[in-house]
C-alpha cells in the first residue's frame, strides 16, 4: 500500500520505501504533471540528508525525463523550503521533495509541492494516489537511461537550490540588523537539510549536528522537541549565547531554546510571529491554525477582531488558504508556520530569522518575549506524547474516544471536537487524541493552564481504551 499522509508518503526504506514503490509514485507524478501542463510540464526536484536521497531523487529524475517531463535538480542536498521555493520561482508544475522530515533515520519520504510554491492540495495528492494505485495494480515498470545522458541532452537540468533562495531571505529579513546587533546564536539543523545552510546568512553562528550524517548520530528522531535537543539546551545553559534554533529532517519546522536553556515550543513562536506581523510590520489578514494549535491564537483574534480559520493537522490545509486568501500567518503545532512575507510554505530557517529581527527590533530577549506572553494571555501550558501501538490497539482507543467521555479525570468535558482526531475542552485546557499520518503512532496533545494539568490530561487521555 502506497498511502500519502499528512505530508507526502513515507516508509521504511527497503521495506516499503523502495526503488519499485518509487517508480509508481514518480510515474504517477509524471502522469499528473502532463495533465495539468501538456504543453511543458516541468518538475523541481530536491532531496535530503538521508540514506539513499541523492539516488532516489535521481532515479526519479530519470523516470520523469523518460516520460517527458523537463526535470529541475538539486545538485546537493536541499531544504523543503528551498523546493518549493524553486518551484514558484521557475515556474515549475509541480516540486518533489525526497524527505521523511522528521522521522527517524530508516524512513525516507516523497513529498509533492505545487507550482505556488507550497504543499499541494488535498484533492491533488488524492488524484495522484488513485494514479499510483492504477500503475502498481498493472505491475508498471518504465524503461528509463542512465542520468548522464538526460543531462547532456538538457531534459534534466541541475540548479543550485540555496543560491536564489539565500539571496531571497537576504531581501526579506534584516539580516544585516541582526548581524550588527552582535547575537550569538547556535543552530542546530539536526543533521538534516538544514545544515551548509546558516552559515551563508549569519557567519558565526555555532552549528550542532552540522555535518553529514545519513543515521543522524545521536540525534535519531529529527523533530525539534525539547526531548529531542537536549545537546542545544546543555549549550545554551552555559550563558554564551543569546538564542537557540533548530531545524527538524528537512528543515520546514522549527524549535527555539531561550538564553537560560529554556525549550520554547511551536505555539509560542506562532504567537510571537504574529504579534510581530500585525502589532510592528502592520500586515493584515485572516489568521490559520490547525486543532491542535494554542487556544492563545483564539485570544489575539477576538482581541484585534481578525478572522481566525481552523483546519485538520497538515500544512496542506493551510497552505491552500494561504493560496486562495490573504492569510497574515498560518501555521501547526509541529513546528510548521508560514507567513504572508513568504510563499505558502513552512520555512524553519525563514521563521528563525524573522523571530531574531523581532529581538532586534523590540531590543528584547526570547525569555522576556515569552514572558509578555504570559502577562498578556495567562499561563499556557503545553506538552504531546507519541505512543506507538499496533492497529489494534489504535482502533481500540481511537474508538473510546468517539464515544466522547464527559469526565477526564476530575475534569468535566465542556465541549468536543471531531474534525481531526478527537478533541476534548475542559476549564482552561483541552486533551486531543489523533493518529500520526505518517508512522504508527498515537499523538496525546495537551494544553491548559499548568503543567500538572497538561500531565493529568495526558494520563487521563492515555487510559482511554
Amino acid at each position: 500500500m502506497i498511502v500519502f499522509g499528512t505530508d507526502g508518503w513515507r516508509g521504511e526504506i527497503a521495506r516499503d520505501f523502495t526503488f519499485e514503490n518509487l517508480s509508481y509514485v514518480a510515474q504517477a507524478t509524471a502522469a499528473y504533471a502532463k495533465n495539468l501542463t501538456p504543453d511543458k510540464p516541468s518538475i523541481v526536484i530536491g532531496y535530503d540528508a538521508r540514506f539513499l536521497s541523492r539516488e532516489f531523487a535521481e532515479e526519479t529524475a530519470c523516470i520523469l525525463a523518460s516520460q517527458g517531463v523537463l526535470v529541475h535538480l538539486a545538485n546537493s542536498i536541499a531544504s523543503t523550503p528551498q523546493v518549493s521555493f524553486a518551484a514558484k520561482q521557475k515556474k515549475a508544475t509541480l516540486g518533489v521533495v525526497i524527505t521523511a522530515s522528521h522521522n527517524p533515520p530508516n524512513y525516507n519520504g516523497y513529498k509533492i509541492k505545487g507550482g505556488f510554491g507550497g504543499p499541494a492540495f488535498p484533492e491533488q495528492i488524492k488524484e495522484i494516489e488513485a494514479l499510483v494505485g492504477e500503475i502498481a495494480e498493472k505491475g508498471g515498470h518504465v524503461q528509463f537511461r542512465p542520468i548522464d545522458e538526460y543531462i547532456k541532452e538538457k531534459t534534466v537540468r541541475m540548479f543550485n537550490a540555496k543560491e536564489s533562495y539565500l539571496r531571497y531571505l537576504k531581501r526579506k529579513i534584516d539580516v544585516k540588523g541582526i548581524i550588527e546587533s552582535g547575537m550569538r546564536v547556535a543552530y542546530d539543523p539536526m543533521h538534516g537539510a538544514g545544515i551548509n545552510t546558516i552559515d551563508h546568512i549569519l557567519p558565526g553562528t555555532h552549528e550542532l549536528h552540522g555535518d553529514y550524517n545519513p543515521s543522524f548520530g545521536d540525534v535519531k528522531h529529527p523533530e525539534p522537541m525539547a526531548e529531542n535537543l537536549l545537546p542545544l539546551i546543555e549549550l545554551m545553559k552555559t550563558g554564551k549565547y543569546d538564542v537557540g534554533f533548530a531545524t527538524d529532517g528537512d528543515a520546514d519546522r522549527l524549535g527555539a531554546v531561550d538564553e537560560t536553556g529554556r525549550f520554547i515550543d511551536s505555539h509560542r513562536i506562532f504567537m510571537l510571529l504574529l504579534k510581530y506581523l500585525y502589532e510592528d510590520k502592520r500586515k493584515r489578514g485572516a489568521v490559520a491554525k490547525t486543532v491542535s494549535l494554542t487556544a492563545m491564537v483564539d485570544k489575539y483574534c477576538k482581541k484585534h477582531n481578525l478572522t481566525i480559520k481552523e483546519t485538520p493537522v497538515g500544512f496542506k490545509y493551510i497552505s491552500r488558504l494561504m493560496v486562495n486568501e490573504k492569510i497574515l500567518v498560518g501555521g501547526e503545532e509541529s513546528g510548521g508556520i508560514g507567513t504572508c512575507l513568504h510563499i505558502p510554505e513552512r520555512d524553519g530557517i525563514f521563521n528563525a530569522l524573522l523571530l531574531m529581527e523581532m529581538m532586534v527590533n523590540r531590543k528584547k530577549t526570547l525569555s522576556q518575549l515569552c514572558e509578555e506572553l504570559d502577562s498578556e494571555f495567562g499561563l499556557h501550558r503545553y506538552r504531546r506524547r507519541d505512543v506507538k501501538v499496533t492497529q489494534e490497539v489504535k482502533e481500540r482507543i481511537l474508538a473510546a474516544a468517539a464515544k466522547q467521555p464527559t469526565k477526564l479525570g476530575r475534569y468535566e468535558v465542556e465541549r468536543y471536537d471531531g474534525r481531526d482526531g478527537h478533541k476534548f475542552f475542559v476549564d482552561n485546557g483541552w486533551l486531543l487524541i489523533r493518529a500520526s499520518g505518517t508512522e504508527p503512532l498515537l499523538r496525546y496533545y495537551a494544553e491548559a493552564d499548568s503543567l500538572t494539568k497538561v500531565n493529568e490530561l495526558l494520563d487521563e487521555g492515555m487510559k482511554l481504551e
